[in-house]
C-alpha cells in the first residue's frame, strides 16, 4: 500500500465515490493501471489548530494500519478526510465505521457543476418580458 502525496491525485479521488461517517469521509476512485492501493489523509483547518489536526491525522493513519488490506479493492485510490469528531470518538467504533465504509456500496457523487449535456451553464431562469403588446 502506498501513500497519495500529490494534489492532483487528491483532487481526482474527490470526484469519486464517498462513504460518510461521523469521524471521517472515505473517498475512493478506481484507477486504470495495475499499481498498488494508495491512500491519502487530509484534515482541513476548520477542524482545529495544527496539533488537533495532526492528532486527527495520526488516528486516521492508525485506523488504516489496523485494517485488513483485503477489505480494500485493488487498483483503487482512497482518501480519508478527517472530521472533528475523530478527536473524541472511540477508536474501536471508528475502526468499525471504517470497515463498514469499505464494505458499503459506494455512493457516487457527480461533481459536474456547469457540465450539462447541451454545453450550457446552469444559472437563473431567463427573465420574461412583461411588455404590453
Amino acid at each position: 500500500m502506498d501513500r497519495l502525496r500529490q494534489r492532483a491525485d487528491f483532487l481526482a479521488v474527490a470526484n469519486g465515490a464517498r462513504a460518510n461517517s461521523p469521524a471521517f469521509v472515505l473517498q475512493s476512485r478506481r484507477r486504470d493501471d495495475s499499481g498498488p492501493i494508495r491512500i491519502g489523509f487530509t484534515v482541513t483547518k476548520k477542524n482545529g489548530n495544527a496539533p488537533e489536526r495532526n492528532r486527527i491525522r495520526r488516528r486516521l493513519r492508525e485506523l488504516v494500519k489496523r485494517l485488513d488490506p483485503v477489505s480494500m479493492q485493488p487498483h483503487h485510490d482512497y482518501v480519508l478526510v478527517g472530521r472533528r469528531d475523530a478527536l473524541s470518538r472511540d477508536f474501536a467504533t471508528m475502526l468499525d465505521d471504517l470497515r463498514k465504509a469499505f464494505t458499503k456500496p459506494a455512493r457516487h457523487t457527480h461533481k459536474g457543476r456547469g457540465s450539462r449535456t447541451d454545453g450550457s451553464r446552469p444559472g437563473p431562469a431567463p427573465a420574461t418580458s412583461r411588455k404590453p403588446d
